[in-house]
């Protein structure tokens, strides 16, 4: 398999679980220090925003999609994954050898994390949603179990559905999965 010299491919760097984002700034630094930012296009710790309710408001965090994982885009050629490795609490590159060269990522599994579709998941998606708009749903699972409401929009690709309930009197959107509510 023959690379050109300056082709930049998707890797993936191993590191302490619950430090990714320090140490992907750690890494950075590194790099910008060390001059091979022409070498390394993206470096990013895949994320997801999840809503959690605390003391009854609603409260936004970036959980890691995938913990100890950082995804860097970069020509891993000369110093660079030695540079790389020897940043503090990196444990090394997935899927590479002892002593080996890091293996790049195939591109299905690159589009499968950076949450863009491939043809295979285009395939299996078409299953009928059970759900539609404007439809009552009793909630059966969750902190907000046994409250009905009515489903104000429906979210095919991340399979969940906005249901308005009320509670205390007032009407409240709740994000719920299909597997959380029933039809009435």
């Amino acid at each position: 398999m023959a690379t050109t010299t300056n082709e930049k491919r998707w890797y993936v760097v191993r590191a302490v679980s619950g430090q990714e984002s320090k140490i992907k700034d750690y890494i950075k630094s590194e790099i910008t220090r060390l001059g091979y930012e022409s070498a390394v296009d993206d470096l990013l710790v895949p994320t997801e925003k999840v809503i959690q309710i605390r003391n009854g408001k609603k409260i936004s965090k970036e959980r890691t999609y995938f913990p100890g994982y950082i995804m860097i885009k970069a020509n891993l050629s000369g110093e660079l994954p030695h540079i790389i490795r020897s940043v503090t609490n990196v444990i090394g590159f997935l899927g590479e050898t002892k002593g080996g060269a890091p293996v790049p990522m195939r591109e299905a599994e690159v589009n499968r994390m950076l949450g863009k579709v491939d043809e295979l998941a285009l395939t299996t998606e078409h299953i009928s949603i059970p759900f539609v708009v404007g439809e009552n749903v009793k909630v059966i699972d969750g902190p907000f179990n046994g409250f009905t409401g009515s489903i104000e929009k429906v979210n095919e690709e991340k399979r969940k559905l906005e249901v308005m309930v009320k509670i205390f009197g007032r009407k409240t959107p709740l994000e719920l999965s299909y597997m959380q509510v029933e039809k009435i």
